[in-house]
């Protein structure tokens, strides 16, 4: 009988991939090791990658760059250990679902491994004045009905910074910032309307009273003083929440005004 492996995916809003690669990324990776590492707003284009070669040692790396450059992205980076004997351990499934409205912004990858989806995705911020919130939920609607589809086949695990704190307990300062981009009415609807289609927020599964945050605000020594929003998930599709171990937030790990998140799964 086959004993099922523990695999490790991280997700981290970098908030710019030259910034993090010159401050502690590459010891994060070194003392972390995860197995698969989902980023979000890596903020450099295709093109402007491939000339620098850009490429992370001991990993096989993904990249979904927005069309505008220095701005949104994503990459996922999976320890090229996995890979054996030329054997592909995961295969790129696609860079978005084909709509040029959503996909020009390099939102979203979505991977097959080991019997389910792995979905990264960095979802739009509502903005100043909420001038992208209609944008953001068009958007919301039109992943989650690629999500549905995709259990069709596979279990999916969705990972990434949501840009909305759903509840409460999910930020510092509920009261103050009710209305406020990541934080209003339609938002957390969204986020309700989302759990009840059948996914689970892994964190609050293991942990449903635990306050912890995983993004602060640059100003004010805001994280110094821990008054942050817990904005960055591992939600997974009910039927594979039986697979997941831990989840964590390493608060500790600096680098961004995000901290990273990390979830552990059992697979055959």
């Amino acid at each position: 009988m086959t004993k099922d492996r523990i695999l490790s995916l991280f997700s981290w809003n970098v908030n710019g991939m030259r910034a993090i690669l010159k401050k502690n990324f590459l010891e994060f990776l070194d003392r972390k090791r995860p197995d698969v590492l989902c980023l979000q707003e890596t903020k450099i284009s295709n093109g402007t990658r491939e000339k620098e070669n850009l490429e992370i040692p001991g990993y096989r790396c993904f990249w979904n760059g927005a069309e505008r450059p220095g701005y949104s992205g994503t990459a996922t980076l999976i320890r090229e250990s996995l890979f054996r004997d030329g054997e592909d351990f995961a295969v790129l499934f696609s860079n978005g679902f084909g709509s040029p409205d959503f996909d020009s912004e390099g939102r979203i990858q979505v991977f097959l491994l080991a019997g389910f989806y792995l979905v990264n995705v960095y979802f739009p911020n509502a903005g100043e004045g909420l001038v992208r919130l209609q944008y953001k939920l068009d958007f919301n609607d039109y992943l989650l009905k690629h999500l549905k589809k995709m259990e069709k086949k596979h279990p999916v695990v969705l990972c990434g910074d949501f840009n909305v704190a759903h509840r409460e307990i999910d930020l510092a300062r509920p009261k103050q910032n009710e209305g406020n981009a990541g934080y209003t009415p339609e938002e957390r609807v969204w986020m309700d309307k989302f759990l009840r289609s059948g996914f689970r927020d892994t964190f609050r599964h293991f942990y449903p009273e635990e306050i912890r945050y995983s993004w602060w605000s640059y100003r004010f020594q805001a994280r110094k003083k821990n008054i942050g929003w817990r904005i960055d998930y591992f939600c997974v599709s009910e039927a594979f929440i039986r697979h997941a171990r831990e989840a964590l937030i390493l608060n500790e790990i600096e680098g961004s005004d995000h901290c990273p998140v990390a979830l552990r799964v059992s697979v055959a």
